[in-house]
């Protein structure tokens, strides 16, 4: 019982000291979502995410005029393609695409890479 209390006094202080912000900006946080799941809803995201699902939508749509993404309808549904080749948008990072970004944010411990290089999630 003791044991029981302390782990949980321990989980308190951990998340109690995370700091406010994140390392990702809500864009990439939704590419991520996207990454994850090509299928993935808009209401999905934006509870992975912690956005609404109009900021979500918003995300979503500046991410595809920018041509990171493509949307596909399928049904009720979208499918969602990354252009992995594209070069990211921060100023430091253009030596960088997006493909490289991805692999290291949904990386796994498998030994083959999650994305292929052609242009498409896998």
């Amino acid at each position: 019982m003791k044991n029981e209390s302390r782990n949980v006094r321990l989980l308190w202080m951990a998340e109690s000291s995370a700091p406010g912000w994140t390392f990702l900006t809500n864009h990439a946080q939704v590419l991520v979502c996207i990454a994850h799941d090509p299928g993935v809803r808009l209401r999905d995201i934006g509870e992975r995410v912690g956005i609404t699902e109009r900021a979500t939508h918003r995300i979503v749509t500046d991410l595809a005029v920018a041509g990171y993404i493509t949307r596909e309808r399928n049904g009720r549904r979208n499918h969602y393609t990354i252009n992995t080749q594209l070069p990211l948008p921060d100023p430091i990072l253009r030596e960088q695409n997006v493909g490289e970004l991805l692999e290291i944010l949904i990386a796994t411990h498998r030994s083959e890479p999650r994305l292929d290089r052609t242009g498409t999630s896998g």
